[in-house]
């Protein structure tokens, strides 16, 4: 009887492993600099979101180094006000990484189906760019602060 039946594990490729890899060592810098420089103070090395200086509007990335410094220092409110979205896509971050190396419960497929179509995720980012910049509360919460 054979091993690559439907039961067989996966193999994991020795490129999925670099990859893997570069991943921990770009996230172990970024970590390292997220929580040595703070990017709410002046001369810090992070640039300034380019959309916001030349347009005043917040872009859907806006606040994304502040609460990722926030979240070096174990700071959830903080980092959560930043970056809304962001935080939420951070926390399911985890459960596509599983999926891709070959996890898939059934209370999962439905999620995995919706996150692999490219349509809901730029209509979530039109919808989040156009909110977090609407004057009013409750959206007045999105925008980075």
């Amino acid at each position: 009887m054979s091993l690559a039946g439907s039961h067989a594990p996966r193999r994991i490729r020795s490129s999925t492993f670099a990859l893997a890899g570069g991943g921990v060592a770009l996230a172990a810098g970024g970590a390292w600099l997220l929580r040595t420089f703070d990017p709410n103070a002046p001369g810090n090395p992070f640039p300034p979101c380019m959309f916001y200086s030349a347009t005043g509007w917040h872009c859907p990335a806006c606040g994304l180094t502040r609460c990722l410094h926030a979240l070096a220092h174990g700071d959830l409110p903080r980092a959560f006000s930043m970056n809304p979205l962001l935080f939420v896509l951070l926390a399911l971050a985890p459960l596509f990484a599983v999926w891709h190396l070959g996890w898939r419960p059934p209370w999962l497929q439905r999620l995995a189906r919706v996150a692999a179509d490219w349509k809901p995720w730029v209509a979530l980012v039109l919808v989040y760019w156009i909110a977090r910049n609407l004057p009013w509360f409750p959206f007045t919460l999105l925008a980075p602060g």
